[in-house]
């Protein structure tokens, strides 16, 4: 691969930044976003990702691990607009998207937009939610846009939803059908904080949170960078590479659903989105083995007598990258 590693550029658009500047600008946020959250850089440095990519996150967890907490943090040093919609099982559709409201003193019908008019959305406790609101949701997701009775209005951009969904209460939810689940770019599993961790957080708020936030970017610097990510370049040998992976996901004896074309594109931006984080502007294939697991986590299906051997998504899909060729 005889790519300028810096570049990433096409004509000196001002609607793009250049590799480096993406390189830069993301290791900054990280950083900040650190002075704030202990711990949890792969989870935000994935949550980063999929904004790069365009794409959505569903973060699996316990309930007190601060993942309302990280997304506010997240959407203010991005200088993003920011919403948490908490999600019930009597959320109705109008409750997300918005409705009309009759004005009284006008005699006429004014748009209330609904929370997911905003550039970061937090979904808290999807499972909650009946499955006509999911679908309402997942729509906008897929759309980026609100349809009120024949009227479309776009959705800010960037736009990311975050949904989470707790693992262990399973009474009075609605799970998301692996169709639906498909469509989030990542399954992020966050698991309790290390020793260290948690003393720290605990010493963090004792003494006080730190508030001299810094906002580094913005809606529009969002947009220039995923507009650079787009452009970087992905071998024949790396696409072959990301084919094989999930191919042999639907022909793997130990899994009933395998990843689907969507799964291989899934993986293909978000590597592109990797590259430029790290300053490349082309992929190599520890891009595309990093994400494998949250890429395909949620779209794999296990046989039941695979289950009943105690195997994991995980451990099939290192297994697979295991016997897949990698490129060199």
């Amino acid at each position: 691969m005889t790519v300028d590693e810096t570049s990433g550029q096409i004509g000196g658009t001002s609607e793009m930044l250049s590799i480096a500047e993406v390189h830069n600008l993301t290791t900054e946020i990280i950083r900040e976003v650190q002075r704030i959250i202990v711990g949890k850089t792969d989870i935000l440095t994935d949550c980063l990702i999929a904004m790069l990519s365009n794409g959505h996150v569903v973060l699996e967890g316990v309930p007190g691990l601060a993942k309302t907490y990280m997304a506010r943090t997240f959407a203010s040093i991005l200088g993003c607009e920011f919403r948490r919609i908490q999600l019930t099982v009597d959320t109705l559709p109008a409750d997300l998207l918005g409705s009309n409201v009759f004005n009284q003193s006008t005699g006429e019908f004014w748009f209330r937009k609904g929370p997911v008019f905003a550039n970061l959305v937090l979904a808290d406790e999807i499972n909650r939610c009946p499955p006509k609101s999911q679908s309402a949701l997942l729509e906008v997701m897929e759309e980026r846009q609100v349809s009120i009775e024949g009227v479309t209005r776009p959705l800010p951009k960037p736009f990311l939803i975050i949904a989470t969904q707790n693992p262990v209460e399973q009474e009075g939810t609605y799970p998301l059908p692996e169709a639906q689940l498909d469509r989030f770019m990542f399954r992020l599993i966050l698991d309790y904080p290390t020793r260290t961790e948690e003393a720290e957080v605990i010493r963090r708020k004792h003494l006080g949170e730190a508030e001299d936030l810094r906002v580094l970017a913005s809606p529009e610097t969002i947009i220039k960078m995923q507009n650079t990510c787009k452009t970087v370049f992905v071998d024949e040998d790396v696409i072959e590479y990301i084919r094989d992976i999930v191919v042999r996901t639907r022909n793997d004896p130990q899994i009933l659903l395998g990843g689907s074309p969507r799964a291989s594109l899934v993986l293909m931006n978000a590597s592109k989105a990797r590259a430029a984080m790290h300053g490349r502007s082309y992929v190599i294939p520890e891009d595309v083995r990093r994400l494998c697991v949250q890429t395909l986590n949620h779209r794999l299906m296990l046989k039941p007598e695979a289950e009943l051997e105690g195997l994991t998504v995980e451990r099939i899909v290192s297994k697979i990258l295991g016997e897949v060729d990698c490129p060199r």
